[in-house]
């Protein structure tokens, strides 16, 4: 039976930045044209968060029961390593879709947004389906495009049209910022994982690329975020405030570009979420104060 340490430890804390960031720039992006409604953005966050411990939670499950966790280098996974039954990390990831879907529904009763009914269950359908179900779409090499468009362009879209009821430009670019760092997470973490991946059969964009290609990948991830940034600039040159955290990226840049592997990129997550948590607080605030 799992300790508490350890269902934190699943839950994966290191990945909740791809959370918090892009409700931070959608907030940001409402702060700027007027209209935040600040008890809306703290349940987009609920829901944002529920949804990524869900999705972490569902990896968990799926992976370990298809046996691709039973080799693996990295943080702690409950099923592939014998610290929990499937079916109790299966309810857990349930129940935080549940969370998600609960406090969503509030949002679109309070905003009279209905059509997002439909865009909530396409988020907790692709977090089921990330590695979940019979042909999971994390192993054909499409999990970095679901997470560009849930944890970047859908996040911080619709953290701000919960607020606001209107799109604009700056949530718009803020989400394909956040979007490419939360990529670059997932890039770097399935570079990690080539070796055991490949033998597991689970062709992830990274197993597809190969070593070189992937690396080149996480780097332009990383660049696209800072032209985000610049044209962001335009619209606020406050917004040039989400320049800073690029100091945070040099380490882990430098570190994918002169071959760190295994254990050695583990460093390079964590590095990652940083500069992701930091980009999206410090380019909502730009916003803001446009």
């Amino acid at each position: 039976m799992a300790t508490a340490a350890q269902w934190v430890e699943g839950a994966r804390p290191r990945t909740l930045p791809a959370a918090v960031a892009p409700v931070a720039v959608g907030t940001g992006a409402a702060v700027h044209v007027d209209g935040a409604v600040w008890w809306r953005a703290g349940v987009c966050l609920v829901v944002a968060l529920a949804l990524q411990v869900g999705v972490n939670y569902a990896n968990d499950y799926s992976d370990g029961v298809r046996g691709t966790d039973a080799d693996r280098v990295g943080p702690l996974r409950l099923v592939g390593s014998g610290a929990a039954a499937p079916a109790a990390v299966k309810r857990a990831a349930l129940a935080s879709f549940a969370v998600a879907a609960v406090a969503g529904l509030a949002l679109v009763v309070a905003s009279g947004a209905w059509a997002l009914l439909l865009v909530g269950a396409a988020c907790i359908a692709a977090a089921w389906y990330y590695t979940g179900g019979s042909r999971p779409y994390g192993y054909s090499g499409l999990g970095e495009v679901s997470v560009f468009v849930f944890f970047g362009l859908v996040a911080t879209v619709g953290t701000n049209y919960v607020q606001t009821l209107d799109l604009h430009a700056a949530e718009v670019l803020g989400g394909v910022g956040c979007g490419a760092l939360a990529c670059a997470v997932l890039v770097a973490n399935n570079l990690r994982d080539i070796p055991t991946d490949a033998v597991a059969g689970k062709r992830t964009l990274a197993v597809l690329l190969g070593d070189t290609r992937t690396r080149v990948l996480y780097a332009a991830l990383v660049a696209v975020a800072a032209l985000v940034v610049l044209a962001a600039g335009v619209l606020s040159p406050w917004s040039l405030l989400g320049l800073v955290p690029f100091a945070l990226a040099v380490r882990p840049v430098r570190a994918v570009l002169a071959g760190a592997s295994g254990r050695d990129l583990v460093p390079v997550l964590g590095g990652t979420g940083r500069l992701l948590l930091a980009y999206g607080l410090l380019l909502g605030l730009g916003l803001a104060l446009g």
